[in-house]
């Protein structure tokens, strides 16, 4: 069964092939760069993806119809590969996951905030700009999942043992990130700033897994790893963000948008987890998760059954999904980006840079429009959870679609709404 579950899909296989292609791609236009080559494949790279990063100092970069498509398509790429890499190594595919992943969500909207704010040196800002953030959360995700990945499967380590020591090494990658954010913001900052408060935040930054530790043991090893890191690093940024709004005139501070963009995705949250939550419950209690088929089975096979573990899973599934982790921040996450963009555009003069946003803002005539379009998004991805059926080997790409859509909704939502905060 173990083979089988391994075993690669079609689409699967096309996904990491077509990324290797991009990847060959990529670095054949920069080589022939370096090169001084003169070529159709290195000027579209840089015309259409790096030079519209690189040529804002601060802020978003500039998007255009090629490299938004190609984003796109390759979210979707990755998101069907990763999630065929993780079945392969084991990583636990529940909903605990994405709790785990959560906090590197707040750090790479932290981190543009932070970059927003003209804090970083030149050396580092171009890192902080979307979508090379997001690679570089990607590297912080990858590093302190993979240490997780070697402790919990050295044989000389005994479970009782792991926690400690993943502990220890959270504390290692958060006093790392520590030493070059914080280098670099000193360095961007020039004084400026009194950055007090960024070193207070770094020191409990790089004890929070000895003081949190504790309360962790529903986590594997691996989601213990990446919880701490990127809880951790977060902190370093809020450090950094809070000495920002002490060292300016409060008459530069915007914080009433606050209550709405946060606070109403916290209700939602909370309002979805309570509404399901009995029901998710009793599945759990019978080994089972909404939507999730069971092992072996694949959905024709689970339509033409009859059993009283289906009859259960039908009757509750509709109320579970509410409380799944998967479904409700992936709701929140868009709901969060809706009003974030209106009160933005609407009321603290930003403008629109995303293609397809701006052009629904045009549509509709205000960017109240896109926070409409934004609740239809929210709510067709609750109806597709609600009726989609995941066998038990895509559990990952279950959890990997709803990550792909909290993060493309809630991180440009908290870091729009971090930047009107602080007037930036």
């Amino acid at each position: 069964m173990s083979n089988l579950l391994e075993e690669m899909e079609d689409y699967e296989r096309w996904s990491i092939n077509l990324l290797y292609l991009v990847g060959f791609f990529l670095l054949s236009g920069l080589i022939l760069g370096q090169m001084n080559v003169d070529n159709f494949l290195t000027d579209s790279i840089y015309q259409y993806y790096l030079d519209p990063i690189t040529g804002e100092a601060t802020g978003d970069s500039s998007y255009n119809l090629v490299n938004t498509a190609t984003y796109a398509i390759v979210l979707g790429m990755f998101v069907i590969a990763l999630s065929a890499w993780l079945r392969k190594l084991g990583i636990d595919g529940s909903d605990t996951t994405i709790v785990a992943l959560f906090p590197f969500v707040l750090w790479a909207a932290t981190g543009e905030v932070v970059e927003d704010a003209q804090m970083f040196s030149s050396t580092l800002s171009s890192y902080f700009v979307s979508p090379g953030v997001h690679f570089q959360t990607a590297g912080w995700v990858i590093i302190s999942g993979a240490f997780g990945y070697s402790v919990s499967h050295n044989s000389d380590i005994s479970s009782e043992d792991e926690g400690g020591i993943i502990d220890s090494i959270a504390s290692v990658l958060i006093l790392s990130q520590f030493l070059l954010y914080a280098n670099s913001i000193s360095i961007g900052t020039q004084g400026t700033i009194n950055l007090q408060w960024l070193v207070i935040f770094g020191i409990i930054a790089i004890f929070l897994p000895q003081i949190i530790g504790n309360s962790l043991d529903h986590f594997t090893t691996i989601q213990r790893s990446v919880y701490l890191t990127g809880f951790g690093g977060s902190m370093v940024f809020m450090g950094a963000i809070f000495s920002y709004t002490l060292s300016v005139d409060s008459s530069e501070l915007t914080l009433w948008p606050l209550i709405f963009v946060i606070g109403v995705p916290i209700l939602v949250c909370w309002q979805m987890y309570s509404f399901g939550k009995e029901s998710a419950e009793i599945l759990y209690s019978h080994g089972m998760v909404s939507g999730v088929l069971p092992i072996g089975m694949n959905e024709d096979q689970y339509e033409q059954s009859e059993s009283s573990e289906k009859d259960l899973m039908e009757k509750l599934r509709s109320k579970a999904v509410f409380a799944s982790p998967v479904v409700f921040l992936a709701v929140a996450g868009q709901i969060l980006d809706g009003i974030a963009t209106a009160i933005g555009l609407e009321y603290l003069g930003y403008s629109e840079k995303h293609v397809l946003s701006d052009k629904i803002i045009q549509l509709f005539g205000n960017a109240f429009g896109f926070t409409l379009i934004k609740i239809i998004l929210a709510g067709t991805i609750l109806y597709f959870f609600t009726i989609a059926n995941f066998e038990h080997r895509q559990r990952h790409l279950r959890l990997l679609i709803g990550l792909a859509m909290m993060v493309v909704g809630m991180a440009p939502g908290l870091r729009d709404v971090g930047r009107a905060a602080l007037g930036v």
